[in-house]
């Protein structure tokens, strides 16, 4: 599976902050610009959205994020999509992409760790 420019992103996010506690707590105090300063570019959030970081790294905790329910107001699908619709798949529409669009290009890729599921 290929990973996106803005999930590879995430990617170095999360692995740096595993690694540096100070760039952890830069991370939590503000999100925007621990990432700017990791990235060396400038982000653009969209309007009317926020960036929130959550430590979610005490292991005797599961934590379950509920995202917005997608919406399907003004949607036109891509070739792609139409054309996976009319093979029978499902295509989803909004999501996770909605916050990591803000994502520039990221430095590197990062593999997350073996235990990294539940």
């Amino acid at each position: 599976m290929e990973f996106t420019n803005q999930e590879k992103l995430m990617q170095q996010v999360v692995h740096k902050a595993w690694e540096d506690a100070t760039f952890k707590q830069e991370l939590i105090n503000a999100p925007l610009e621990a990432i700017e300063k990791l990235i060396g570019a400038k982000m653009n959030i969209p309007e009317g959205k926020t960036l929130v970081i959550r430590d979610q790294t005490d292991e005797s905790t599961v934590y379950i994020n509920i995202p917005a329910a997608p919406t399907t107001d003004d949607v036109e699908l891509n070739e792609t999509q139409l054309e996976a619709v009319a093979g029978g798949a499902s295509v989803i529409i909004g999501g996770i992409h909605d916050v990591i669009d803000c994502f520039p290009t990221p430095v590197i890729d990062v593999k997350a760790p073996d235990n990294f599921l539940l």
